[in-house]
């Protein structure tokens, strides 16, 4: 990275002095106190009875006291203190006076048993011992004992506050006292964040609008002397895995200021004003860091269009917190250089009050990537991979149209991954292709159990897909052909279309046509058909659909659409039409699909011994591919320069 020799060495955090430590020694300290008494803090010795009445006939000890009528605590004479066996029982105290300790201690059993044998050596040996009986407490147990209750509930009454007032392991916010704070992750421009427009690749034109607002954070002076104002937000708009979050925290790593992320749900609280408190403590926040960029992820879980579900009385909560955003963004000075960018797939469903200038002045269009654009991405995905020599990224582009940023990095990902279950050293060319079609079509599922009288169906249906799209101008080139079940499908078959930017209806009817090919084989060969074609006719339904209803291509509905860019008929509960007009919709939807059917049997009829060659091809081999049907059909007549932008798969249920 460009910025890393600018950052300073940051010393490591020392641990911060908790004063609750003290209490809890003290709290231990006591404990120790009650359970191990004044004995922990003395110098006595454990002895036992026997070794204690051998002491007592040798007239080594002055004094026994019975404590408790359980313990004996022995005082030696000053004699016997001096012998060699008794040096180490001469009592130490850390406190007080050592004369008061005795030198050894013991427990006894029965006090009466303990007591006659104490009389018969006494009376044995003429020894003049004296025996004293005392009764001693321990008063710091009793103490703690009688507040032990007190301290815990204090205790966890502290405990609880804290929590409450930290907002506990929830951040900032997570908890009752804190509610209202705002959740924003803050990326700290020294140590945060590293991302620059180097890391992102494609995206040229979405670049060069948010390079402007680098440059009006770092030299804002530029345009406020002029008389311009600094944009208050830029909508980053594109479909997912575009890149949009990328974007915006590359923003952030090439302006080198602070920079506030957050989801748009972090606003959503189940308590009431909540969500408008936290945008507001966002913004006081960003403003006392100013210049800095505020990053709101998926806006539109706040920014949905207000009044639009009137069954519920819609959410008073989301509203108010929508209210409370719009008046901050248009509540700025202008040289408070806060600029706030937010992202979403869905702007067609965002209040218009939040689209206007003043607010977001401008939308940024993440799109797709183009073939050029999908190199570039490949080249940054392919930095830390160990990639074959002479890897061919024009190809990778080539084959992977239709993908986003993120579908390519996750192909890149899979192709290592495979290459290293094939114990290779490096990523070549063909673990890309196997990625592409594992993304596409699922896992080989090659010991699923097929018997051999659907495998026969399967291939001819496949057979059929191939033998259509070959005979047609504008369906899409075949890749290959599998009859090994992918995924949830049996079959598939993979092609790569031109690239259009306008599609025409000869264009849309020979897709239609090469995908009910699949059916029509099964009906021309078995006179029968199956279930497995659900997906082509699902894909052939939406066809005829879009061409009713949204591009106005039937002749008898005429050049109507009833597509709503706004979204605002989302949630209606009436059609933009009559009943005699859906009638026609549907007989003309259904006109078109039975069309194509049938100019699909006509072309497998005249070619049935091809299409049967075809298939007993693909029994055998299972896998075919484009020079399979060259050798069979011939090439094919229709010769133009093919750009590749979408890849799509045939695939059967």
């Amino acid at each position: 990275m460009a910025n890393n020799t600018n950052k300073k060495t940051i010393p490591p955090k020392k641990p911060k002095f908790n004063p609750y430590w003290i209490y809890a020694g003290l709290f231990l300290f006591f404990i120790g106190l009650n359970f191990f008494g004044s004995d922990a803090l003395s110098g006595e010795n454990k002895t036992s009875p026997a070794q204690f009445f051998q002491y007592l006939k040798d007239g080594d000890i002055e004094k026994v006291d019975i404590v408790n009528r359980r313990e004996a605590k022995v005082y030696l004479t000053k004699e016997a203190e001096e012998k060699e066996v008794h040096k180490k029982s001469i009592p130490t105290a850390l406190f007080g006076d050592s004369n008061n300790i005795p030198n050894y201690t013991f427990e006894f059993g029965d006090l009466q048993n303990f007591e006659n044998q104490l009389k018969e050596i006494k009376a044995n040996n003429s020894i003049s011992t004296s025996v004293e009986y005392k009764t001693e407490t321990n008063p710091w147990g009793e103490l703690l004992f009688s507040l032990l209750p007190c301290i815990l509930l204090i205790g966890f009454w502290i405990f609880i506050m804290r929590r409450m007032s930290s907002g506990g392991g929830g951040g900032a916010g997570g908890q009752i006292f804190n509610i209202g704070k705002s959740k924003a992750k803050l990326f700290d421009e020294k140590t945060d964040v590293k991302t620059s427009f180097k890391d992102v690749a494609g995206l040229e034109g979405a670049k060069e609008e948010v390079q402007e607002i680098v440059d009006f954070l770092k030299n804002p002076e530029k345009y406020t002397s002029l008389g311009g104002k600094i944009p208050k937000g830029a909508l980053l708009v594109g479909p997912p895995g575009t890149g949009k979050t990328l974007l915006a925290k590359a923003v952030a790593g090439e302006a080198q200021v602070p920079f506030f992320s957050l989801s748009g749900s972090d606003f959503v609280e189940m308590f009431v004003g909540v969500g408008a408190s936290r945008v507001r403590d966002l913004f006081k926040q960003a403003k006392e860091k100013s210049p800095s960029i505020i990053f709101i992820d998926e806006i539109d879980a706040i920014g949905r269009a207000r009044g639009k579900n009137a069954m519920s009385g819609s959410n008073d909560e989301r509203e108010n917190t929508l209210n409370q955003l719009l008046t901050e963004m248009d509540g700025f000075g202008t040289n408070t250089n806060v600029i706030v960018l937010a992202a979403t797939n869905r702007a067609d469903i965002l209040d218009k009050a939040l689209m206007r200038a003043g607010r977001f002045d401008r939308q940024i269009f993440v799109d797709l990537p183009d073939v050029r654009e999908r190199k570039e991405i490949f080249e940054v995905h392919l930095r830390p991979l160990k990639k074959a020599e002479g890897l061919d990224l024009d190809f990778l582009s080539k084959q992977t149209p239709g993908f986003s940023g993120a579908d390519i990095a996750n192909v890149c990902n899979e192709a290592a991954l495979i290459a290293a279950r094939n114990n290779k050293k490096a990523v070549d060319k063909q673990d890309f292709l196997d990625a592409v079609d594992r993304i596409i079509g699922g896992l080989e599922k090659k010991n699923k159990i097929v018997t051999p009288e659907e495998k026969r169906a399967i291939a001819f249906h496949e057979a059929g897909h191939a033998t259509v799209s070959w005979m047609l101008e504008h369906a899409a080139p075949l890749v290959k052909v599998t009859i090994v079940p992918r995924g949830r499908s049996l079959g598939a078959a993979w092609y790569l279309p031109e690239e259009r930017l306008i599609v025409r209806p000869e264009q849309m009817l020979d897709e239609m046509c090469a995908a009910l090919g699949g059916r029509a084989a099964e009906k021309v060969i078995f006179d029968k058909i199956s279930t497995g074609a659900l997906s082509d006719l699902e894909k052939v339904t939406k066809q005829a659909r879009a061409m009713v209803t949204v591009y106005g291509l039937s002749d008898k509905v005429g050049n109507l659409t009833y597509y709503d860019s706004s979204g605002q008929n989302e949630y209606g509960f009436s059609k933009p039409y009559s009943e005699q007009t859906a009638e026609l919709i549907d007989k003309e939807i259904s006109d078109i699909i039975e069309k194509q059917y049938a100019r699909a049997i006509q072309l497998l009829e005249e070619n049935k011994d091809k299409l049967t060659e075809l298939a007993e091809v693909l029994l055998e081999k299972e896998v075919i591919f484009k020079d399979n049907l060259e050798k069979i059909f011939g090439e094919r007549n229709f010769k133009k320069e093919v750009h590749l932008t979408d890849q799509k798969s045939d695939e059967e249920e």
